[in-house]
């Protein structure tokens, strides 16, 4: 399998330069020359296979032998040695959870599995790789996380000064190491750009091996197909049309779902729920793509203005709008919409939903207004305990703590201060 650059001003490239590079030398996103659909009985039979090999199946075309076979069938009991169950929340609408890894967030899977391959690369090479990452919120405990103490990597993460929440926060500035974080005084549209740059800079590049641990990596990205098909394999028994709706900031995760999609799973639709950062939804109903700054939200991982991943779903569609329009709706929601929505969830399922999937239970509840007889499913991205202060305060009630967040509250927080793009090539130079 080769990987090309959506730029298309670049070499085509093997499964393991692809995650290296993170981004192409003509800073494109890398997409794989080819998605083959697993056979029919893949999906019939579903039901009676784990999820180890459900996993293997679908990455095994991307990956090719850039990775032994034994060795992957490793990397994935490393990486998926969580649940991921469709929890019902009404006759209709079940949430699929993926909070119930080590940081709690549904980017433990990409992260954890770029980590794996990552570290294997790296055994056979002297080069030192850094990881440099932006993070809106939930990504930087998991990159953290993921690539704590793998040897070759040394992972630097950028985060916008007071737009995580204080869990968040901790989970990537207390482990040490060879993780550092880094607080930016602006955005995280600011921190992203920072990070772009970098690849940009080829006096930057002449003297270190940067890649990026963000969903433009492949590595990062493609896994998140992954919990698409768990939650297939769970719900074809409810034996309706499915739907998923995917509370989306820079939209890697929907995207990953679209790639499942194209390997065969019956799935009817997607959802892409937004908070006011609402670019994708407006491109949906003009046809013109016009990002902006992001606003803060409540729900911080979605605060992206200009989502890296949307050219890969364009492309996916060859930008044909029709075709997209098709399979895709979007829809945006204020931070109120989303307080209403984990109170009314709470007082009629007893469920406890994060701002993020409460966003992505109104994008269904939106979507099933006129498609009553699906089935749709929202993903719970994150533990609501990471939002504790907004959460308790919606929905009075007090959350208990998981021991996964116990063991960082104590700790001592760790970051350095940077204001610009000279401020970061100076630290990563020094």
């Amino acid at each position: 399998m080769k990987f090309y650059s959506l730029n298309k001003n670049a070499p085509a490239v093997t499964f393991k330069e692809a995650v290296i590079n993170g981004i192409a030398p003509d800073k494109g996103l890398y997409f794989p020359e080819s998605i083959t659909p697993l056979p029919d009985s893949f999906f019939n039979n579903i039901s009676d296979v784990s999820n180890q090999e459900i996993a293997l199946n679908a990455i095994l075309q991307f990956v090719g032998d850039e990775i032994p076979t034994a060795i992957l069938k490793d990397i994935l009991a490393k990486v998926l040695d969580f649940e991921f169950p469709v929890v019902p929340i009404s006759k209709n609408i079940g949430t699929l959870e993926l909070f119930h890894g080590p940081t709690m967030a549904f980017k433990d899977v990409g992260a954890r599995f770029m980590a794996q391959c990552l570290g294997y690369f790296s055994k056979k090479s002297d080069e030192e790789v850094t990881v440099l990452a932006a993070t809106s919120g939930d990504t930087g405990g998991a990159v953290a996380n993921g690539f704590l103490g793998v040897n070759g990597v040394k992972v630097i993460i950028l985060y916008p000064n007071g737009k995580v929440s204080d869990i968040q926060e901790r989970q990537l500035t207390t482990l040490g190491q060879n993780i550092t974080a880094l607080k930016v005084d602006g955005t995280f549209d600011d921190c992203q750009a920072m990070v772009k740059s970098a690849f940009l800079d080829n006096e930057l590049l002449e003297k270190m091996k940067l890649t990026s641990a963000n969903s433009i990596n492949v590595a990062r990205w493609l896994p998140q197909l992954f919990y698409f098909l768990f939650a297939y394999k769970q719900a074809k028994k409810a034996g309706r049309e499915i739907v998923f709706s995917i509370p989306s900031g820079n939209f890697g995760n929907i995207c990953a779902g679209m790639v499942a999609q194209r390997l065969g799973m019956p799935v009817k639709h997607f959802i892409a729920a937004t908070n006011v950062n609402d670019t994708v939804p407006k491109y949906m109903k003009t046809q013109h793509y016009n990002p902006k700054p992001s606003t803060a939200t409540i729900s911080n991982a979605m605060d992206v203005g200009d989502p890296s991943n949307f050219i890969r779903i364009r492309h996916l569609y060859q930008d044909n709008f029709e075709e997209l329009n098709k399979n895709l709706s979007s829809y945006s929601f204020t931070d109120e919409d989303t307080k209403e929505a984990m109170l009314e969830i709470y007082e009629t399922s007893n469920y406890i939903a994060d701002p993020h999937g409460a966003v992505g239970y109104l994008g269904l509840k939106k979507y099933l207004e006129n498609h009553p007889n699906t089935y749709g499913i929202f993903l719970e991205t994150a533990h609501p305990v990471k939002f504790l202060d907004v959460v308790e305060e919606t929905i009075s009630h007090q959350l208990e703590i998981p021991p996964q967040i116990q063991k960082v509250m104590n700790k001592e927080k760790k970051s350095f201060n940077i204001s610009t793009y000279n401020d970061l090539k100076s630290f990563l130079l020094r």
